[in-house]
């Protein structure tokens, strides 16, 4: 399914439950639907709206794609989200997740998505957590299978760099906990 993505973005939907009384914008290419009017395509875009809670994502996923197990491409770019939901675990298709210019501020809460095997492009700028020092290693440590962080190519040396990180953090922990 190479269709264009259900598109909902700039809708100012605070909650996703709200989602399902908007029609979503028409692209250049229409979106085909199937005898259930759910949408043929496995991505969605629910960016620059007001959105603060996830919990309902799965709900409205299904809601409008006819193959919800299949979404493949998730755009929740310039929201209000706060947290990395564990809902976005259960998208064990997600290929591609834009979650930049929100407002996440545990970076630990990354460590979730390492759970999707598919995830290979994800975007986290314009959160808090960018200001942590460790933030670029600890991702790439969680997700090595990335291939871009923020619009950005994940190189070899980052590679490399994230595992050493990681190994050392994980030694430093385990020395803390002993004590």
């Amino acid at each position: 399914m190479h269709a264009p993505p259900v598109d909902l973005s700039f809708k100012n939907i605070s909650h996703l439950t709200d989602a399902r009384a908007e029609e979503p914008n028409s692209g250049l290419r229409p979106i085909k639907r199937n005898s259930e009017m759910k949408y043929l395509s496995c991505s969605l875009r629910l960016n620059n709206n007001n959105i603060t809670d996830l919990h309902d994502l799965p709900k409205i996923v299904s809601y409008f794609l006819a193959e919800p197990l299949r979404l493949a491409w998730l755009d929740l770019s310039f929201n209000k989200i706060t947290h990395i939901d564990e809902v976005l675990c259960q998208l064990q298709e997600l290929r591609v997740l834009y979650l930049h210019g929100n407002n996440i501020l545990i970076l630990s809460e990354v460590d979730r998505l390492g759970t999707l095997p598919y995830l290979h492009s994800i975007t986290l700028h314009g959160n808090a957590i960018e200001a942590n020092k460790t933030y670029r290693n600890r991702v790439i440590s969680v997700l090595p299978q990335l291939k871009s962080m923020d619009f950005s190519a994940v190189t070899r040396d980052e590679r490399v760099m994230a595992k050493i990180w990681h190994h050392s953090n994980n030694r430093r922990r385990s020395k803390e906990t002993l004590q």
